[in-house]
């Protein structure tokens, strides 16, 4: 058994089945963001349209600027009232739906470094998800239970509460993995990770589908849109339980190494007073001075400004073709939500086709030219889809852009770590989703602003192409980040 490194063998290989069984964490994740993004969205549309203080907040502002109705209107949202001019009810989900997204920004690089300076019998990351999971699972699993009640002040305490634990247990549940796995092989571990992830999100996708049927089975009741709301909390039931099962299978299966503060109490407990203080003294020195050492150099500091830059542009690009494709699908495509909804699984599948060889690919050729490339494939099929308008091309774009956005995905995380060092996993985790999530805040607005201006849809296909050509520019300047060799590494673990 590897001591040190979990998810790796003695020989030097990623260890599979223990990478999948981490993988249970962030599944268990994936798959309460699956389930709430459609139906939270639909729960607050009802609750917003009942609320007297929306309706009256919407009559007094279409008074005194009637000019927002036509901002609306050009991103698509069908927000027109009967009485003419718009309703803030779309304004108000928008907000409510940025909230896991600022919560992630605040508060996950701090329970990220919290987690790095943890020292407990579970270890460092674990005690993070062993307890957020089991209450974000209670809170997600209330939810639909309150909104029933039609309380929108309830409903949106539990909604605050549940994005909020989601935060405390998001970046450890991210840190795990590279935690418990050699540098060299982070990149293919993040593959497995992701593809558990996809598995979670899978599930949340095929959750409402599935209850809605039994619930018409055992009931006689078929489950229409006037009254899909009464199967609501079946569906984030089933969201909870395997949140659940993902905790257990971290608790039971998955071994952190103790920490070196941890060991060097176990060998002074036999010691007497004198000795253990010396112990003690020597080891504040000792964490002093590694301390000092771990501070990055400028060069490392640069690396890591320019990486965040790049993961910022990157995700502003793919985070308006996620909200805004089945919008330009309608009105540029002429195409249905369900015909939407196939083309973008399409991509989805080509994602996680690609993750084991986007893993091997940042091994072997290393993970900045991985990233290089998926960027530039999805930055060129998207340009040239756009000059020529092809609805062959489309659908070729589709399954490049899903090939290359795992090229990314799975190669950014490790090179942002690989940076930090195995000490800061959960620091330099908190970063990464500081700069992702940011970019999700800022992108719907970003577009909805081109979108108003260019007064189509097919804009979405040259914004997200620029901000392509930014991230690469920012990425072009990352000189850290690469994996040692692993003999490199192999040597220093010999050495220890």
């Amino acid at each position: 058994m590897n001591n040190t490194f979990f998810c790796a063998r003695e020989n030097g290989k990623l260890h599979r089945p223990r990478t999948i069984l981490t993988g249970f964490g962030f599944m268990a994740s994936s798959i309460a963001w699956a389930i709430y993004d459609p139906y939270i969205t639909k729960i607050l549309e009802k609750l917003l349209n009942a609320s007297a203080t929306i309706t009256q907040w919407s009559a007094e502002l279409n008074e005194m600027f009637p000019v927002l109705a036509k901002f609306a209107e050009s991103q698509g949202e069908n927000v027109v009232t009967e009485a003419g001019g718009i309703t803030l009810v779309p304004l108000f989900i928008g907000i409510i739906m940025t909230f896991d997204n600022i919560f992630g920004v605040i508060f996950q690089p701090t329970f990220g470094k919290l987690s790095d300076r943890c020292h407990s019998k579970l270890g460092k990351r674990r005690p993070f998800i062993v307890f957020g999971a089991p209450a974000s699972a209670f809170l997600f699993a209330v939810i639909p239970w309150v909104a029933l009640s039609g309380s929108l002040p309830l409903t949106m305490l539990f909604i605050i509460l549940f994005v909020f634990s989601m935060s405390l247990w998001r970046a450890p549940v991210v840190a795990l993995m590279p935690a418990l796995t050699p540098p060299a092989l982070r990149s293919e571990g993040n593959a497995i990770i992701n593809l558990m992830g996809g598995i979670g999100s899978a599930i949340g996708m095929v959750a409402g589908t599935i209850v809605g049927a039994i619930y018409t089975a055992f009931t006689g009741v078929k489950i229409t849109t006037a009254n899909e709301q009464v199967a609501f909390p079946y569906v984030f039931l089933t969201g909870a339980i395997v949140m659940v099962i993902g905790m257990l299978v971290i608790l039971f299966f998955v071994k952190e190494p103790s920490s070196k503060l941890e060991a060097i109490a176990e060998q002074n407990k036999a010691a007497d007073a004198a000795a253990k203080a010396k112990a003690e003294k020597e080891a504040k020195k000792a964490a002093k001075a590694a301390q000092k050492a771990q501070k990055l150099s400028k060069s490392e500091r640069k690396s890591l400004v320019f990486m965040l830059g790049g993961l910022f542009f990157l995700f502003c690009g793919t985070n308006a073709i996620t909200t805004f494709f089945a919008l330009f699908a309608a009105e540029v495509l002429g195409k249905t939500t369900s015909e939407a909804t196939i083309m973008t699984t399409l991509f989805a599948v080509c994602s996680a086709a690609a993750a084991i060889p986007a893993g091997y690919m940042g091994k072997k050729i290393g993970r900045k030219k991985t990233i290089l490339i998926g960027l530039v494939v999805f930055m060129a099929v998207f340009a040239l889809y756009v000059l020529t308008q092809s609805m062959a091309l489309i659908w070729v774009a589709l399954v490049l852009g899903g090939f290359a956005n795992m090229l990314i995905t799975v190669n950014t995380l490790p090179l942002v770590l690989e940076i930090g060092g195995i000490d800061k996993v959960g620091t330099f985790t908190g970063y990464y989703y500081t700069a992702t999530f940011s970019a999700q805040i800022a992108s719907p607005i970003i577009y909805g602003v081109v979108r108003m201006l260019s007064g189509t849809y097919l804009s979405l296909f040259v914004y997200s192409p620029i901000m392509f050509v930014l991230s690469i520019l920012c990425i072009l300047f990352v000189k850290h980040g690469e994996a040692l060799p692993e003999a490199v590494v192999k040597a220093a673990a010999e050495e220890d």
